[in-house]
């Protein structure tokens, strides 16, 4: 395995193929603003999709109280770090930014569970959603709360949040800005389950592993085709999946998959 990216505010573990990145700064509610975190979990993505041999699956969570509290308020008030200086300046440091992180997101070739483990809201709220399948916590809350501020969702939630649960009730969550808890995050699908705290990591990496037990590069492919499946017409679509199929049917790890398959048959 190819050594861990350098990591400032957050940590990384790996272990059977999962990756888990873990949100360091509980003295900020892990805000992705004023702190090292967005570097950190673009620096994450990209040694991920270098490591093809060795991830599988990647993980991301807060330590502390928090999941993400999104921006710093306080340097909003201050009109400091990245929300200083002129319509020019700040939609620079946006784009040089926090907007780095959708773009990233989007990219990564590995399935990405977010464990919420509490308070997601604001740029939190989005980054949680840009994953594939997030497992909250009981405490976890949820708001796409930037209205409340006199901003918009400037790192492109409002992309993300009416494709996870259609355009009406996330026209609603992000016009009122409301928080809501868990429970009524897995009621309208913004969460897959809810699980008690001390049991939220182990329900992460319990779906974390099937899915890294299954062949590597077929998960990477697929991964891949749910991305383009969301933007590309159904006939070039289906032009890409013969040609990943065709991929697929001529590696070793296919033709391992099959024997293994014959051999349960046999039982």
């Amino acid at each position: 395995m190819s050594d861990l990216p350098k990591l400032i505010d957050a940590t990384l573990h790996v272990e059977n193929r999962i990756a888990t990145l873990t949100f360091d700064r509980h003295d900020v509610r892990n805000a992705l603003t004023g702190t090292a975190l967005i570097d950190d979990i673009i620096n994450t993505i990209e040694w991920v999709n270098k490591a093809a041999d060795d991830i599988s699956v990647l993980i991301m969570t807060g330590a502390g109280s928090a999941f993400s509290a999104g921006g710093n308020i306080k340097d909003m008030k201050d009109r400091a770090g990245d929300f200083a200086g002129d319509v020019e300046e700040c939609q620079t440091r946006y784009r040089q930014g926090i907007q780095r992180i959708p773009l990233a997101m989007n990219k990564c070739e590995v399935p990405i569970i977010a464990a919420v483990n509490g308070p997601a809201v604001g740029a939190g709220f989005d980054l949680a959603n840009m994953a594939d399948i997030r497992i909250a916590s009981s405490k976890a809350k949820f708001g796409e709360t930037f209205v409340n501020l006199g901003i918009i969702p400037g790192d492109g939630g409002a992309y993300f949040l009416q494709r996870l649960i259609g355009y009406q009730k996330a026209a609603e969550l992000t016009f009122t800005g409301r928080v809501i808890d868990a429970a009524e995050a897995k009621e309208i699908g913004v969460v897959l389950d809810v699980v008690e705290p001390d049991a939220l990591l182990k329900r992460a990496t319990e779906l974390a592993s099937q899915m890294a037990a299954k062949p590597p590069q077929a998960l990477r492919f697929t991964k891949r085709l749910m991305k383009m499946g969301q933007r590309m017409e159904l006939p070039d679509f289906l032009d890409l999946c013969a040609c990943f199929q065709g991929m697929c049917h001529n590696s070793d790890e296919h033709m391992e998959a099959v024997e293994k398959m014959l051999e349960l048959m046999k039982k």
